[in-house]
């Protein structure tokens, strides 16, 4: 798994808002895979980073939310998205592709439903709108 994969959603998208910003202050390539850089945080402290690739989890800063554990922050997101800007790109490209995914099974999902509705018979449809009705009332009063 890369960095990317491990962070949290909000790290990774709290991340790209930092590259967008350009929050990176100064970054440079230590290693065949691994970049150390200055990272400007949102409360106006500067936090150093250092991401490793092959090594995800050895990467580390020192931001109050990483420092002293194993987690990918937004501060290693944004300097990943600095040194790599072609990764920027894919990422956003498997976002679409995904949401894209999503879509076209959300659409197939609500064609099998008007589908399945359709093949109900007037008493059948009655029934499942009145356990539908009771179900929904349950949930909105807790449950009695």
């Amino acid at each position: 798994m890369g960095l990317i994969e491990l962070a949290s959603g909000n790290s990774v998208w709290r991340g790209m808002d930092y590259y967008k910003n350009k929050k990176v202050r100064s970054w440079k390539k230590t290693g065949e895979e691994t970049y150390d850089g200055i990272v400007s945080g949102s409360d106006g402290n500067s936090y150093s980073v250092h991401i490793d690739k092959l090594h995800p989890r050895k990467s580390n800063c020192n931001c109050p939310f990483a420092a002293g554990r194993r987690v990918i922050c937004k501060h290693m997101i944004a300097l990943y998205f600095t040194a790599e800007p072609t990764v920027v790109d894919e990422f956003l490209k498997k976002v679409e592709e995904w949401e894209k995914e999503e879509e076209e099974e959300e659409r197939q999902h609500f064609e099998e439903l008007r589908e399945y509705v359709n093949s109900l018979s007037k008493v059948e449809l009655q029934e499942q709108l009145y356990n539908a009705l009771v179900e929904l009332e349950d949930r909105r009063n807790g449950y009695w």
